[in-house]
């Protein structure tokens, strides 16, 4: 009797023992990485988080499978990255994905510890992200794209679409951390072409309806608007505003050419989401920002749109369409 009460507590011990197993190897499971996503704008287009997501998927990482995200945007309020860096931070993500060089140097005063991953068209080592391309030393690294350093190509093309156009307005955000480089490249392409610039600074709505309105009391012919994280977080009222005025504009994003823009020219940013997103991905699996030098972004891409142009009028250049990497009917 004695024997089989025994026989009865053990099987009951082991059975509650068994029952704890699911528990425990539960509770033995590593917590899911995460990821804190920072950018100015209030939203990132979704090709752009294809792309990001696609790079991660290459280095074996799916959110929500493997790895979580945390999505922080400034609603293209500069001011507002520093306390959005430190709350990402605070939150003890394993690395931080930003998105612009003001994201970047905003969480890397936030961190000297956390991974950072950035894609930004600012020279990283002039503006203090990184110790050199090759080995970019400390916690920061990511994917470079040219920005300032095209827009005497964008003033080209834009002369080469409106050559009788010899007033040309131009739209600059004294705000970003370009605005110097822009301004000079402008200055001198123009110079070289023989051009007239009005130039206007906006870094609020408020003031690029007026300088719309100035543009208009001036009777520029074409804008040229730059490059900059701001205008294409107000995208819509940039390109609304642009044909209002029936100004013939060039912009350096595909996103404002597709949003109704006449024209766009710069480096394929959703690419360079692609390239930042794997360097996420090979962090997440154990490599070091030291070890991983800086991207240079190469892919670029003229877009134009052919139904912008007959709104407005313009009969397009053949060569410019025949160089065109996609005509928007």
């Amino acid at each position: 009797m004695a024997s089989h009460i025994g026989r009865r507590k053990f099987l009951a011990t082991l059975g509650g023992v068994a029952a704890a197993w699911p528990l425990a190897a539960h509770a033995q499971q590593p917590a899911m990485q995460v990821v804190g996503f920072l950018s100015i704008p209030s939203a990132v287009g979704a090709a752009f988080l294809a792309s990001f997501r696609k790079g991660l998927s290459e280095a074996g990482f799916v959110e929500g499978r493997n790895v979580a995200i945390e999505y922080s945007f400034a609603g293209g309020d500069v001011s507002r990255l520093p306390a959005l860096a430190a709350e990402l931070v605070s939150r003890r993500v394993t690395v931080l994905f930003v998105v612009s060089s003001a994201a970047a140097l905003a969480a890397k005063a936030a961190t000297s510890t956390i991974p950072i991953v950035f894609a930004a068209g600012v020279d990283p080592v002039k503006s203090g992200l990184v110790a050199s391309l090759n080995r970019p030393v400390g916690n920061t690294t990511g994917v470079s794209f040219l920005v300032s350093e095209l827009e005497a190509k964008r003033l080209g093309l834009l002369h080469e679409l409106v050559p009788k156009v010899d007033l040309i307005a131009v739209l600059l955000n004294p705000n970003g951390l370009a605005f110097g480089n822009q301004s000079r490249e402008i200055d001198a392409a123009a110079r070289a072409l023989g051009l007239k610039l009005h130039i206007e600074r906006a870094r609020n709505e408020r003031n690029i309806d007026a300088a719309f309105e100035a543009f208009a009391q001036k009777r520029a012919g074409a804008l040229l608007v730059g490059a900059d994280p701001y205008y294409e977080s107000r995208r819509d009222l940039v390109v609304a505003l642009a044909l209002q005025y029936r100004l013939p504009s060039i912009y350096w994003l595909r996103e404002l050419a597709e949003a109704g823009g006449l024209m766009s020219y710069g480096t394929s940013v959703t690419d360079s989401f692609r390239q930042g997103g794997d360097y996420v991905g090979r962090i997440l699996n154990g490599e070091k920002p030291a070890d991983l030098p800086v991207v240079q972004s190469t892919k670029f891409e003229l877009v134009i749109n052919l139904k912008t142009a007959r709104t407005l009028g313009l009969d397009v250049p053949d060569r410019l369409l025949a160089i065109a990497d996609e005509v928007i009917e």
